[in-house]
């Protein structure tokens, strides 16, 4: 979309998520920052439990301001601090969800929409009169190593709401067969963030190649035996640990392990960065892992890296996880400690980077752009809406690929300067 300006501005969409906007993003921060592309959208961020507000002192802010289209709105400190008081938190909480409505009313919006990111929000369905309601699950929300049954809360929220989004194969097919309205839509990639060169970042710099290199959050489900034990193994390979480390999520053992890590003269925590510093690291890597442990609950995620690695055109191994079997043309899967060296030798010989290879892993990233994805979910919300919105979608679209059309056009009688940043 070329304007600034919401495209179709008399939709208006309440977002009701688990996290801060400035908080180090998620699959709900990049469909929500692009809806607003299309509609105006209200983020409601949440109230923080005490122990909610030390892990965000600890992570690393996103770095990112609001997109024009989109208001953030604030809790309020009577909400914030009102604890186990469920009455006048549902109450205010009402009075907050109409707050947001009337926002969006008074810019224009005719028709709202309640985009539910977790259980917990399921009253909200109750709280104010709304034209469609959606839930987006990107994520398994026991976060439990054994596979739990479904909450009754869950269960209820995804029959009741207009439309279901599902981000994984696991959750597809645990939780899609519920709602008569479910989509499949997984997780993507800013591509042309990570498939275009950036400068070397300096910390990076002074690390030495190889490079075997994380980007994401330092939590629980990683595995981080498996990392202590590889970098034991290979002295000569340089391990690169790139985001927030949540301690407060951890148990005794895993930091344990990770302080053990910590101690290792080939292991290197660069620590958090900003949603934009973040595709420099990935890009300057020379094998990017997704080491997870390999359990219940990482049978369900869809980790958010993957098309952001395989955009970089790097090579990538990664555990037996259900989601990446599926990607295991561009996915170099491994279990063991032996299976894991074995696949990172591969991976950094320079047969790994030839260029077909680089291109096909990149082919398949491209086909998972946060846009085209979103576009998707707002066609399907319009859809959801009505034939008038509808149509109005479909024209927008056709428009946009027209324009599109004419610069290709415009462009091919030109000496191919396309871009003044190469491809990495």
């Amino acid at each position: 979309m070329d304007s600034l300006q919401p495209q179709m501005s008399d939709i208006g969409v309440i977002g009701l998520v688990p996290d801060q906007w400035q908080a180090p993003w998620m699959p709900r921060h990049h469909v929500m920052s692009r809806l607003a592309k299309y509609f105006r959208v209200a983020w409601l961020n949440p109230r923080l439990s005490p122990r909610d507000k030390l892990d965000a002192a600890r992570l690393h802010s996103s770095g990112l301001e609001q997109p024009q289209g989109m208001q953030v709105i604030q809790p309020g400190c009577m909400l914030a601090h009102l604890g186990r008081y469920d009455f006048l938190r549902r109450m205010l909480q009402r009075q907050r969800l109409k707050g947001a409505a009337r926002l969006l009313s008074t810019t224009g919006c005719r028709r709202i929409i309640l985009y539910v990111w977790r259980p917990e929000f399921e009253p909200a369905l109750d709280m104010i009169s709304h034209d469609l309601s959606c839930y987006h699950i990107d994520d398994e929300y026991t976060f439990a190593d054994q596979e739990q049954p479904m909450s009754e809360v869950e269960a209820r929220l995804l029959a009741r709401v207009n439309q279901v989004f599902i981000h994984s194969p696991g959750l597809m097919a645990k939780k899609g067969g519920i709602n008569p309205n479910t989509q499949y839509v997984s997780n993507g990639v800013d591509y042309p963030a990570y498939s275009f060169s950036a400068p070397e970042p300096d910390d990076l710099a002074k690390v030495p190649r190889p490079r075997i290199g994380y980007v994401g959050y330092i939590k629980r489900q990683l595995d981080l035996d498996l990392l202590l034990a590889l970098a034991r193994k290979h002295s000569n390979w340089s391990y690169v640990l790139v985001g927030p480390v949540n301690e407060s999520r951890l148990s005794q053992e895993e930091l344990s392990v990770l302080d053990s890590l910590k101690k290792m003269t080939n292991v290197y925590f660069l620590g958090g960065k900003t949603v934009p510093e973040l595709p420099a690291y990935v890009q300057h890597m020379d094998v990017c892992l997704l080491p997870y442990r390999v359990n219940d609950y990482t049978k369900f995620i869809y980790p958010l890296k993957l098309h952001e690695y395989l955009a970089t055109g790097r090579p990538v191994v990664g555990s037996m996880i259900r989601t990446l079997k599926e990607y295991a043309d561009v996915v170099r899967l491994a279990a063991d400690t032996d299976d894991w060296s074995d696949a990172i030798t591969d991976a950094l010989r320079p047969a790994a980077n030839a260029p077909a290879l680089v291109a096909h892993r990149r082919s398949v990233a491209s086909k998972y752009d946060w846009n085209l994805l979103v576009a998707e979910i707002a066609h399907t919300l319009c859809l959801r809406l009505g034939s008038e919105y509808a149509e109005r979608f479909e024209k927008l679209r056709l428009d946009f690929d027209s324009r599109v059309h004419v610069k290709s056009l415009g462009a091919s009688g030109q000496s191919c300067k396309l871009s003044m940043r190469q491809k990495v």
